[in-house]
């Protein structure tokens, strides 16, 4: 019983809806040629990592936490002077997420962690790369309730990148959206600025 695996909620109706329907909008009839999501890649830089180590394990740990998985501790390319830096110094911890452990992070991050973001009005759609990857950050990490408020007091920020097989942003958005991403729309924007 306990080596039977379950397919991520998000990984089934991408499979049962969202391809069905980016066939139908886009008018492929290949499947392989519409967008897949490939990898996200969640990013802590921790630049008070200069003066105190403690900050780099603190965003390890956070980041194991977050995404249930071991993060890999980056370090400085080059030596600055001017923010006290060496070639080598750890400063900050990346994730590579794939297959159902992406599916299941994206589902907690857009059903669990961007509603409980304060004054959150949607997000911006202007972090795509142009080649159909979007990049997000968030200022707080608290906002994933696996942490523990009392553990991890210091606030920390974190990027998220959504790395998929689309050639334009336009099919990528369409795709986020489609798996629930709560952009913010055109309507409303111009609806508040009048």
């Amino acid at each position: 019983m306990a080596d039977e695996k379950v397919t991520p909620r998000l990984q089934e109706k991408y499979s049962a809806e969202i391809l069905p329907a980016m066939k139908e909008k886009f008018g492929r009839k290949n499947e392989h040629s519409l967008p897949r999501l490939e990898k996200i890649v969640v990013n802590m830089g921790v630049g008070t990592a200069v003066t105190d180590k403690k900050h780099v394990d603190d965003a390890v740990a956070s980041l194991t936490l977050i995404t249930g998985q071991k993060p890999l501790v980056t370090r400085a390319r080059k030596s600055i002077a001017n923010f006290k830096l060496r070639e080598g110094m750890p400063i900050g911890a990346k994730v590579t997420l794939r297959g159902a452990r992406m599916y299941e992070f994206f589902d907690r991050l857009v059903a669990i962690a961007i509603p409980r973001v304060r004054d959150f009005r949607g997000l911006k759609d202007t972090g795509f790369d142009k080649s159909g990857n979007y990049s997000m950050g968030l200022t707080e990490q608290l906002v994933f309730p696996e942490l523990n408020p009392d553990k991890f007091m210091r606030p920390q920020g974190l990027n998220i990148t959504f790395v998929t097989t689309g050639s334009s942003d336009d099919e990528s958005r369409e795709m986020l959206k489609m798996f629930g991403m709560p952009f913010k729309s055109e309507e409303k924007e111009e609806a508040g600025a009048a």
